[in-house]
């Protein structure tokens, strides 16, 4: 009796399945592409089908990042309109996914510096070391963080308003002044001792 090999199906091997996977990767990549360059025509429901396609990727990228599922949403929201701004200058020298995870990188850095500042700001130079701060891990700036909200919700009203329109806001003393219906002599009062509340605070915390 003869024996027959059996015949493996189509697509079993490696060589296959790499094979459709890369022709997949590339059916999507001209889909992007040709969604950049009908939105750079003006046909902004082109931008609708890239978040479709991304949206989850991105989340997910972000999330893993910085631990807030909110931050991450802007975040993402943030990739979605420099995406839809640089497609007049989109040219195809990459994978589309290449292409967005560059920016993707940029938002995510960008978004790491402002809170290193913001977070830095609120006291005097060297109560939180920007080295630090740079160094720390994103689970560690995020612990910074909600310690520092906490922080400012136990100052008083009059030291939490004014340190916060000084540093989130750019606002001068005189402005601030005038906002709070008092004069600039209080003002500083009210910053000098916020400050030194935080610094407290933290100096307390990390011994």
């Amino acid at each position: 009796m003869t024996v027959h090999a059996l015949e493996a199906p189509r697509g079993c091997f490696p060589g296959h399945l790499a094979e459709e996977t890369e022709i997949e990767e590339r059916m999507a990549d001209d889909e992007d592409t040709a969604c950049m360059r009908r939105l750079a025509a003006g046909d902004d429901s082109a931008l609708a089908e890239i978040v479709k396609r991304w949206h989850t990727p991105l989340l997910n990228f972000f999330y893993r990042s910085t631990g807030s599922r909110e931050d991450a949403e802007d975040l993402m929201q943030s990739v979605m309109i420099k995406l839809y701004r640089a497609a007049p200058r989109y040219r195809v020298e990459a994978r589309f996914s290449t292409y967005l995870f560059v920016i993707a990188r940029r938002v995510l850095q960008n978004h790491r510096r402002f809170f290193r500042r913001k977070m830095f700001g609120l006291v005097d130079n060297g109560s939180v070391s920007e080295t630090f701060l740079a160094d720390s891990d994103d689970g560690k700036v995020r612990e910074i963080e909600e310690f520092f909200q906490t922080a400012l919700k136990s100052l008083p009203e009059s030291q939490r308003t004014a340190i916060l329109l000084l540093k989130q806001q750019g606002m001068s003393y005189r402005e601030i002044a005038d906002a709070m219906r008092t004069n600039e002599s209080s003002v500083k009062t009210w910053i000098f001792r916020a400050r030194q509340k935080l610094k407290e605070a933290y100096d307390e915390t990390n011994r």
